[in-house]
């Protein structure tokens, strides 16, 4: 086959170090926004960023130029520096050290941006540890909890 085809969507998900509370409503579409053009500027384009207070939802395309970890490491490294430029409460601004990466069927598509867009209802009633919990057993990932939150 001459032409290498690639169509891989991703869900990742991610939160600030200690999951602080430091995403707030004042900065948190810009933070969206400014995590959306990392991505597009990589060739991930995003389709949609979302998140509330102490974690993000990227749902994107992955380009075959780049690696996972290299997007989360562009993604993660640029964003907090920018992010502790915008507001004093965030001069200490760190993401924690992993990441949660999920394939979706494109037939689901609808359904992540759904549940992205859901993020300030849906964390009325679960945190971010039960949400990341819920997508590890979801997605049948084996994982030693005494590390899952460093």
């Amino acid at each position: 086959m001459p032409q290498s085809l690639v169509r891989n969507y991703l869900h990742i998900t991610f939160s600030t170090k200690n999951r602080e509370k430091l995403m707030h409503s004042g900065i948190e579409d810009e933070l969206f926004r400014y995590l959306g053009g990392i991505c597009r500027d990589l060739e991930c384009y995003p389709v949609l960023v979302g998140g509330y207070q102490d974690h993000v939802h990227i749902l994107c395309l992955l380009s075959q130029k780049i690696p996972l970890m290299k997007l989360l490491e562009e993604v993660k490294s640029h964003s907090s520096g920018w992010i502790k430029t915008k507001d004093d409460k965030c001069k200490k601004f760190y993401w924690q050290n992993g990441y949660g990466a999920f394939s979706v069927n494109p037939s689901e598509i609808e359904v992540v941006k759904s549940y992205i867009m859901n993020q300030k209802e849906h964390h009325r009633k679960k945190t971010f540890q039960e949400e990341y919990l819920a997508f590890l057993k979801k997605y049948q990932v084996e994982y030693d909890e005494r590390y899952v939150w460093d």
